[in-house]
């Protein structure tokens, strides 16, 4: 299908580490449909599943705004666990269908991990729903990592920390990744930073000193995955690991920053004592200004 604002087609592969049959539970059973479909921060609060061909498939998806976008589906092909086929259709506020698309999902066994294929055909039927389209690939995208999360476990032991920059995602990478950008942002409000070392290639060093009102943090981190401008992954030395998307929606940057602990209480101690949730946030609103002076240079 010719992409030409309204109609789109994508392929995404994720390799799963959990064995297929649970994966495709996932994508069919109810309760566990409910705890990962949609973009980043929103939630599945109603969702009814009759996985058999002719069944239906209803999700009512809740966004960041409180707002409800429910989708009607219909299973066209079930062959468990191997193969999907759904037939969906979103709906707009006033009740009429704005997109219909085709998901086509493949589950391939790979001796206790799982490789999943989705191909995804959409038309958008108002012209408001080209938006839509823009940021299908970048919803997938999100959507399969909150997947991820739900099968590891991580769900329970992460922070994840989101948000739409209003530049090529080319940028935003090179701001994340070149010394001299990042010496401007790294750190909340109040902070300055002193790189010593900044190795961007897998198992490079980063090690830097941020310096605040409490005093001096020494850090360490070594980058475990650099895939640009689409994926960084680093493991800190405080014992957590984070990896961060760079997603293109309509020229403009989906970022997520995702931080996995070792257990649920590390993670609560980070956010309680160490502000991490207040932090990050803060230290993404300085990345944005950097992001706006780079593009006015």
């Amino acid at each position: 299908m010719a992409e030409d604002g309204m109609n789109r087609e994508i392929t995404i592969t994720r390799v799963f580490d959990a064995p297929r049959d649970l994966v495709f539970k996932a994508w069919t059973e109810a309760e566990h449909i409910a705890r990962w479909w949609g973009p980043e921060g929103w939630t599945a609060p109603s969702v009814e599943s009759d996985p058999r061909p002719g069944g239906e498939l209803l999700i009512v998806m809740r966004g960041t705004e409180g707002d409800d976008h429910p989708l009607r589906g219909v299973f066209v092909e079930v062959v468990p666990p191997e193969r999907l086929v759904v037939e969906s259709t979103a709906v707009g506020e006033d009740g009429q269908d704005v997109l219909q698309a085709v998901s086509t999902v493949t589950f391939t066994d790979l001796g206790g991990k799982t490789e999943l294929t989705v191909h995804a055909r959409a038309v958008a039927l108002v012209p408001e729903a080209a938006m839509m389209l823009g940021g299908m690939l970048a919803g997938w995208n999100q959507s399969l990592q909150c997947l991820d999360d739900v099968l590891s476990g991580a769900v329970d032991r992460e922070i994840v920390i989101s948000r739409l920059f209003e530049a090529p995602r080319d940028r935003v990478f090179e701001a994340w990744t070149q010394r001299e950008h990042v010496e401007r942002w790294w750190g909340p409000k109040g902070f300055t930073l002193t790189v010593d070392e900044m190795d961007v290639r897998p198992r490079g060093k980063w090690t830097f000193t941020m310096r605040g009102p409490q005093g001096d943090f020494p850090n360490t981190i070594v980058y475990d995955e650099i895939t640009p401008p689409e994926r960084l992954v680093y493991t800190h030395d405080a014992g957590f690991r984070t990896t961060v998307t760079f997603d293109d929606f309509m020229g403009m940057t989906a970022l997520t920053m995702r931080l996995v602990f070792d257990s649920a209480g590390a993670r609560d101690l980070a956010i309680e004592k160490y502000n991490a949730l207040q932090g990050g946030n803060e230290t993404l609103d300085r990345l944005g200004g950097v992001l706006e002076a780079m593009a006015d240079a």
